[in-house]
């Protein structure tokens, strides 16, 4: 029979082990969270842990259920692990919302203070179907690959697609009025599809897009992120606007095609940074030709110079160096990525379509979060 200080001590090695468990969304120790209601352990070494949910019918409870288990289990001297769950109270939700904005004012977007490290790219195009969004997903998910703290708003409100795209299934749990948001592949990410129900149809003007970005970015639970990648909607009009009120930061990357049309019409999506003084990133090229399956050679489906068209003009047009980042040619695996919730630089990461995209990722992600323009609250002594 185990002693009472034998108990206690057991005890503490549990609540120890809890502090390993992470919630899945809010991705920190549930202990620190306020999650674990109550520990017990008798004398055989039974534990009981009661855990607190931060809504009915989360959708994480099995999940939570089972890294619990797995690290209480893991225990010396616990002999079983029985894991109870409840629902936390309105004021215990305020609670944890308060310790999530870390004491900070509700509707702010983080990634619009001063303090900001994070990098903002927002992702668009002069036209549709130039593989904005299949370039996004992308990016995304190899700079996860690399280590980073990744999200992605699907701020094509219209043409939304990113969830498939990246085989995202969860919905977002909404604690408070802060949402914490669903993940695949380490990115998180937020759509308007996700509260769309049958994948119906969007059907609104600008000041409700402007609305619903504004949610998305300051709504929604991020945590600490490296970069945040905006997949803009087509052309310059009321989101590309919004973008540059919210997120005055936001760096542009372009994407477009090698063919001349789209290249003149990515060159006005570009500009827009005269009127927003925002900096471009620089220019991606999209289905920049096509490897013929008998011989190899790269077939030109699109034209040739589309990107470097784009990259010239927007350099003389901004008085700084817009580089192209990287072409990706066409490869029937990066569609079949897109279908399937894999994107390719994970399911054929080797594939000329999947070199190109990490190729551009590991310019991105050389691009550190920097402190040019934080103020570091250091004061200079005066030696006299």
């Amino acid at each position: 029979m185990a002693s009472d200080t034998q108990t206690t001590a057991l005890e503490e090695s549990v609540r120890t082990a809890l502090g390993t468990v992470q919630d899945p969304e809010i991705h920190r120790p549930i202990t620190e969270l306020g999650m674990v209601k109550s520990v017990e352990i008798d004398a055989a070494g039974a534990a009981r842990v009661a855990v607190w949910l931060t809504v009915a019918g989360c959708p994480m409870r099995e999940t939570i259920t089972s890294r619990v288990t797995e690290a209480v289990r893991g225990v010396p001297g616990i002999t079983s692990v029985a894991v109870e769950l409840d629902v936390m109270s309105t004021e215990q939700r305020q609670e944890l919302a308060s310790l999530l904005r870390g004491g900070k004012p509700d509707k702010e977007i983080p990634f619009a203070q001063p303090g900001s490290l994070t990098r903002v790219y927002a992702v668009a195009s002069g036209k549709g179907g130039v593989g904005k969004s299949s370039v996004t997903v992308n990016l995304a998910t190899a700079l996860a690959g690399e280590g980073l703290k990744v999200a992605v708003v699907d701020a094509d409100i219209y043409g939304h697609s990113v969830p498939r795209m990246l085989g995202v299934e969860g919905r977002p749990t909404q604690v408070e009025n802060m949402i914490m948001p669903p993940s695949a592949h380490g990115v998180k990410v937020i759509s308007i599809g996700m509260f769309v129900p049958d994948n119906g149809p969007v059907v609104w003007r600008g000041p409700m897009l402007h609305r619903a970005l504004q949610q998305f970015l300051a709504d929604v639970y991020w945590g600490d992120l490296d970069v945040l990648l905006l997949d803009l909607p087509p052309g310059t009009g009321d989101i590309a606007i919004s973008v540059a009120q919210l997120v005055p930061n936001a760096e542009i990357l372009i994407v477009t095609t090698p063919q001349q049309a789209a290249a003149e019409v990515a060159e006005r999506a570009g500009t827009i940074a005269l009127h927003t003084h925002q900096t471009i990133v620089g220019v991606i090229e999209n289905m920049s030709g096509m490897p013929c399956p008998h011989c190899g050679e790269m077939v030109d489906v699109f034209g040739t110079g589309g990107g470097q068209t784009v990259s010239d003009a927007l350099t003389k047009a901004t008085g700084t160096k817009v580089p192209v980042l990287g072409s990706i040619p066409i490869d029937v695996r990066l569609r079949q990525g897109g279908d399937e919730g894999k994107p390719v630089v994970l399911s054929d990461p080797e594939s000329p379509a999947g070199e190109a995209l990490r190729g551009i990722a590991k310019k991105l992600s050389s691009r550190q979060r920097g402190l040019s323009g934080l103020s570091l609250g250091i004061t200079p002594r005066n030696k006299f």
